[in-house]
């Protein structure tokens, strides 16, 4: 037998991939503490803590609009299943917390989505659970991102242009709202 068939079997980790974004990221270099280049291990039985305070948090964010403590994610495993997940916390007094809109208080806690985007402030966060099997650990990486995660669609309304060609003279972005136009109207 070869050390290869005799080695043991490894199992897969659930990885909780974190995309950050902040529009003064490039200035305020807020997140300067954290680390983007490797994947970061985690205890099943300690919570990721995020927040300014780094005698407390895994992953500090230097910026003093944050809370010493802003939010934190437990693993678990999920009741009558080989299923694992993360519940999110809002630690912050000050400050709300959403996910994908749904808006925590202080105390307040969710279980956290597959994928998600997670806001407080300024910052933006996609978090994105990659499923595996270990159960004394999970681990995380974190991702920066260029541009905004949600960027607010701003597309301008268009006119409905007739089938002759020649669009109407009214305008329709003038704070009223445009309505249903009959075709048999514009002639």
């Amino acid at each position: 037998m070869s050390s290869f068939e005799e080695a043991e079997t490894e199992e897969t980790v659930t990885c909780l991939h974190l995309t950050f974004y902040h529009p003064g990221q490039a200035e305020k270099m807020m997140f300067r503490c954290l680390d983007f280049c490797r994947r970061q291990r985690v205890r099943a039985d300690d919570a990721a803590k995020f927040g300014r305070d780094s005698s407390l948090c895994h992953y500090s964010l230097v910026d003093t609009r944050v809370s010493r403590l802003q939010f934190s994610l437990q693993f678990y495993r999920k009741l009558h299943t080989s299923e694992y997940g993360f519940e999110i916390k809002n630690l912050s007094k000050k400050t709300r917390l959403t996910v994908n809109q749904t808006e925590l208080g202080y105390l307040n806690k969710i279980d956290l989505p597959w994928k998600c985007i997670i806001c407080f402030g300024d910052y933006q966060i996609l978090a994105e659970i990659q499923e595996g099997e270990a159960v004394d650990y999970f681990e995380t990486h974190l991702h920066l991102a260029e541009a905004p995660i949600l960027q607010e669609r701003c597309l301008p309304s268009l006119q409905p242009i007739p089938e002759n060609g020649i669009a109407p003279s009214f305008p329709l972005c003038q704070g009223k709202s445009p309505t249903e136009i009959d075709e048999n109207e514009l002639y």
